[in-house]
């Protein structure tokens, strides 16, 4: 895959967040972790939480090969994302309009809001090793990753797919 120069997006387990990005500071990574501030109920408390915009997710400013590599030398396990043969990128007028959002004082509690396919949905797999194969949802684990069934060759075969692989606009199909 080629590199270049800029901002890419990063992969990282759920609530590791906040570790992935000071270790990446520590290391000289310039790095972005978008925080929004929620109000979070409890049934006898209520408490201002700061948690990821983007959840699993941040974004590090690659400049050279080295800080490429340097990135996935930290301690915390942590992946480029990627679609096909190319890496995952943002552009910096992204990155400046996201802090901008961010710092608005008149903006509160900021949700990305992820349209979750539903049971029973038929979709296709639009990247991976399986891009292209229809399959339908049996199962859903939470934002990140879909449980579908691929019915091709007439033999169940189950896969856990990102959801960010999983395209909702596909015809119906029989299964």
């Amino acid at each position: 895959m080629e590199r270049k120069n800029g901002w890419y997006v990063l992969y990282v387990q759920y609530r590791h967040e906040k570790k992935v990005f000071e270790e990446l500071i520590e290391k000289g990574i310039e790095a972005f972790l978008p925080l929004t501030t929620t109000v979070r109920k409890w049934s006898d408390r209520k408490k201002k939480v700061e948690a990821p915009l983007f959840p699993s997710y941040l974004f590090v400013n690659i400049n050279s090969d080295i800080d490429f590599h340097t990135v996935l030398q930290i301690d915390t396990p942590c992946s480029y994302v990627s679609f096909g043969n190319e890496y995952g990128r943002v552009s910096q007028k992204e990155i400046d309009q996201i802090k901008l959002l961010l710092e608005g004082k008149e903006v509160t509690n900021i949700e990305v809001d992820k349209e979750l396919p539903s049971i029973g949905d038929k979709l296709k797999i639009m990247h991976g090793e399986l891009s292209g194969l229809e399959c339908e949802v049996y199962r859903i684990d939470n934002l990140q990753k879909i449980r579908v069934r691929l019915s091709s060759f007439r033999q169940n075969i189950s896969a856990t797919i990102p959801l960010s692989y999983l395209s909702q606009n596909t015809p119906s199909f029989a299964c």
